[in-house]
Parts: structure tokens; C-alpha cells; sequence
């Protein structure tokens, strides 16, 4: 990988260029898997300093720029950004193809014994009430639902305590 750090109007320092080298490097190991050139534009106009990081990897251009009041936080910001885009790459180049690795080989885990839930069962003969005496009757039990035979309809019918502290009503759709 070859990194190019171009100046303007600033002076070239050896720090500066090898902050920014060594960050670009970090991303590259960390990122991606064939990474191209990258170009690293430095400028200074006035009080703002501006840093420009255009990369070329796996055939897919990624660009930050980023403006501040110092040369090495510009580099951080666009580093940054540069860092938030191969991550995306890679995470969307692993979603599509099933991962880092060319031909994975995919184990099928063994059966994991579940642990066996118990139901617990109740046989509850429904009474024929109204709507209005079946909610006043779960208000006064214990009980979060209550199963009755609605005597306007002589459908089956539940009502039961909702957690915001209203009543809900179950009842069979007309099909």
C-alpha cells in the first residue's frame, strides 16, 4: 500500500506526515483486506486546517474531510469517518458473502436439549354472563384473565387485566 501525503500551504514535517501515515495504516489492518493508495491532503487557509483522505479499497473509493483549528485533529475527524465507512464496507461485504473467509465451512451445531416447559392446566366451566359483570368479577379475584360465555352473543369470551392497568377482551372473530 503506498500512502501519499501532499502539503498545502503548510509546512511538510516529518511528525505530521508520519501521524497521518501510521493512522491510515491502522485502519487498513484493521478494515480491509486488499487496500489500495491512499491519498492524504493536508491545507492550511487562514485559521482553518483541513485534512482530505481518499482511499482506494477492494475497488471502492472511501473519502473523509474534515475542518478544525489544528492539523492533528482534522486527521483524527477524517480518520474517523474514513475508520465508520471501511467499517460498513466490511460488515456489508461479510453480510453478502457469508464472511471473511472464501469457502467457510459451516458446522451444524448438535441438537441442544432444550429444557421442557410445563404447562400448567386449569378446566374452567365458562358461566353465560354479561361484559359488565365478567370485567367486575376479575376485578375482585386474584386472577389476571377470566373465560366466560357472553350472553348477548352466546360466544365464547375472555377478559383479562392488561399491564397498564386497563381490561382487554378477547372474543372469537365472525368467520
Amino acid at each position: 500500500m503506498q500512502i501519499t501525503v501532499t502539503f498545502r500551504h503548510v509546512d511538510p514535517t516529518p511528525a505530521l506526515r508520519a501521524y497521518a501515515e501510521e493512522k491510515i495504516t491502522r485502519v487498513t489492518k484493521k478494515y480491509l483486506r486488499r487496500p489500495g493508495d491512499a491519498h492524504v491532503i493536508l491545507a492550511v487557509a487562514k485559521e482553518r486546517h483541513m485534512a482530505e483522505i481518499t482511499l482506494q479499497a477492494d475497488h471502492h473509493p472511501l473519502f473523509a474531510k474534515e475542518t478544525t483549528h489544528d492539523l492533528y485533529s482534522a486527521i483524527d475527524l477524517a480518520v474517523a469517518k474514513l475508520e465508520h465507512q471501511a467499517q460498513k464496507l466490511k460488515t456489508k461485504r461479510n453480510t453478502r458473502k457469508g464472511g471473511d473467509t472464501p469457502r467457510a465451512v459451516v458446522s451444524v451445531p448438535e441438537e441442544v436439549e432444550r429444557p421442557r416447559v410445563r404447562v400448567q392446566t386449569r378446566t374452567v366451566v365458562p358461566r353465560v354472563m354479561s361484559v359488565a359483570s365478567a370485567v367486575a368479577r376479575l376485578e375482585r379475584s386474584d386472577d389476571d384473565l377470566m373465560m366466560f360465555t357472553n350472553e348477548a352473543t352466546e360466544q365464547l369470551a375472555v377478559v383479562y387485566k392488561r399491564k397498564d392497568g386497563g381490561v382487554g377482551m378477547l372474543k372469537p372473530s365472525g368467520r
